[in-house]
């Protein structure tokens, strides 16, 4: 099961999620988006799903730490524990033996990070 991890700042738009997920490696292949719980309900997240078909995974934040991730933001590792939401909410998605196969890439405004991981969906 392949999955798109994203994080986001609450006033993302669309297009910035659109973004970061070309950059990241596409819309081929995702079986899922995935983002912490608390972002779960947006507007731009909800379009994006519904664009591509898929269901919206949301993950607990607490279920986010420790999570070792490929990139790191120093902001993000205050707050969540993790280095990168986008990489961990993939991987903690993606199930079992998860693996990344793209580390996080940035939308140009900085609004949007997505990240993509492979896994037996359990």
């Amino acid at each position: 099961m392949r999955v798109a991890g994203l994080g986001f700042r609450r006033d993302v738009t669309l297009a910035s999620l659109r973004e970061a997920l070309v950059a990241a490696g596409g819309r081929k292949g995702i079986a899922a988006v995935a983002t912490v719980s608390d972002k779960a309900e947006s507007d731009a997240l909800k379009h994006l799903a519904r664009e591509l078909g898929v269901p919206i995974k949301s993950v607990p934040a607490e279920l986010l730490v420790g999570f070792a991730t490929s990139t790191q933001s120093e902001l993000v590792k205050e707050k969540f524990g993790t280095g990168s939401v986008a990489e961990a909410a993939a991987l903690a998605a993606a199930g079992r033996r998860a693996r990344l196969i793209s580390t996080r890439a940035v939308s140009r405004d900085r609004t949007a990070t997505a990240a993509i991981a492979e896994g037996d969906g359990e």
